[in-house]
């Protein structure tokens, strides 16, 4: 279903720095080598997730040394805001931020390099994780949560068309046209006009690298066999009319699944709870199954990320690691963001999930015929971990939405997207003074 990408404008500043590992304009990357901070300190932290606030109070009370000041930085243009903050000097020690944008504030040199104050968190978290906060090899926050990719479908209305969970892309596409024989209006799938997250999704389970950090230089390949077959996924959903185009943005957008008129989606441990009160029709008649394979032999899924990122300007960035580790990955902290009472959505992004599966699972949602909680397991421990986010994703993100309209009325192709993409993607980063290359 959809999968909520917060984007900054397209629009970001020229002086674009090279966000590798021998970074040397990411911010302040000497800090990496500051010695640790002595004595009492306080730093501000900026989120907008629910139960954050009162986990923040916890660390307070237990951490004497170490006050957090929490602002709650709610806002459709906290990104912006927090830019303006950091450039006038007055920005917090750390923010939330996804892992899009994390990239994107690294390479406008508007974080600390943390590498090696963090680097004794790392193996808490999954690989996948841990390179949402390091792109191009340097480490610029804490892992926070993360939203492995499964599948729920509408188990009546399979069994009724006589069809089976799709195992594969390839069954998907089978089973869609197999409904549309006993009904062709139905749909087996969902893509909306103003989202292409489909396609990212599914070029990540492929083993797809938009972005690749090479050197001294970015490797953009929008056109590689895994992103092609991606692609051809996508290309097949629409000349078929498999998915339906249900908006997003349209409140009305849950009947399409709700009334049986779409019977599979992709989704995510966030989106469960929404389910639960926007499906009465349909409630109890779903399961849960793992996410459609281009590999069986190796498979493997996709995930957003949130992070807590250390911003330009932190004098504490060992004492910010501390804290986000503690809020991201200590039992007591996930014991309490993953009660739904706590209201925050959170799944972990620790390599241990299986703590915290059973209680974020709505039981009246779902028949009970399937381990809802073995699929989620599982999908957290399948997130690919070569996917990397370049330092304009999400300027590449805007110009794709541009194109994604086109494709779902037919007046583009996805492979001339993805062509056009990376001729995009590569000149406007060499545009800003970044050098990339095309991959193939």
């Amino acid at each position: 279903m959809f999968r909520s990408r917060a984007l900054v404008p397209a629009a970001v500043a020229a002086s674009l720095s090279l966000v590798l590992t021998a970074c040397s304009d990411g911010g302040d990357s000497d800090a990496s080598a500051a010695p640790k901070t002595k004595g009492k300190v306080t730093l501000e932290f900026w989120s907008w997730t629910d139960g954050i606030e009162a986990q923040t109070k916890v660390w307070n009370k237990e951490h004497p040394e170490t006050q957090v000041k929490f602002v709650n930085a709610a806002g459709e243009t906290v990104y912006q805001k927090l830019r303006a903050a950091v450039n006038a000097g007055t920005g917090p020690c750390l923010s939330k931020m996804d892992g899009m944008n994390l990239a994107n504030f690294a390479a406008d040199g508007l974080l600390t390099d943390i590498t090696k104050v963090a680097g004794q968190y790392k193996g808490k978290y999954t690989t996948a994780a841990w390179n949402a906060v390091s792109p191009g090899g340097t480490t610029f926050g804490i892992p926070m949560g993360s939203s492995p990719l499964f599948t729920a479908y509408r188990a009546d209305l399979f069994k009724k068309y006589g069809i089976e969970a799709p195992k594969t892309w390839d069954d998907l596409i089978a089973a869609g046209k197999k409904a549309q024989q006993q009904n062709k209006d139905v749909k087996i799938f969902n893509m909306a006009g103003e989202d292409p997250s489909t396609l990212v999704d599914l070029s990540w389970q492929a083993g797809a690298q938009w972005y690749k950090a090479d050197g001294d230089h970015w490797v953009i390949d929008f056109t590689s066999p895994e992103a092609l077959k991606a692609g051809d996924i996508v290309q097949q959903l629409v000349d078929n009319n498999l998915a339906s185009n249900a908006s997003y943005a349209d409140p009305g957008v849950f009947k399409t699944w709700d009334l049986g008129k779409t019977i599979a989606m992709t989704t995510s441990t966030w989106q469960l709870p929404i389910y639960d009160t926007n499906f009465p029709k349909s409630k109890g008649k779903w399961q849960l199954t793992d996410a459609p394979l281009f590999d069986t032999a190796h498979p493997q899924t996709s995930s957003n990320f949130d992070t807590n990122a250390v911003l330009k300007g932190c004098k504490y960035p060992d004492r910010a690691a501390q804290f986000a580790a503690w809020l991201s990955s200590s039992e007591e902290s996930l014991t309490a963001l993953t009660d739904p009472a706590s209201k925050s959505g959170l799944f972990p992004a620790v390599n241990d999930v299986s703590p915290y599966v059973d209680k974020i699972i709505p039981t009246e949602m779902f028949n009970g015929e399937s381990d809802s909680a073995h699929v989620i397991t599982t999908a957290a421990s399948r997130v690919g971990d070569q996917w990397q986010y370049g330092p304009n994703y999400a300027a590449m993100y805007s110009e794709m939405q541009k194109q994604w309209g086109k494709v779902m009325k037919k007046q583009l192709t996805v492979k001339a997207m993805l062509t056009g993409l990376q001729k995009w993607t590569v000149d406007d980063l060499n545009g800003k003074g970044i050098k990339a290359v095309a991959g193939s």
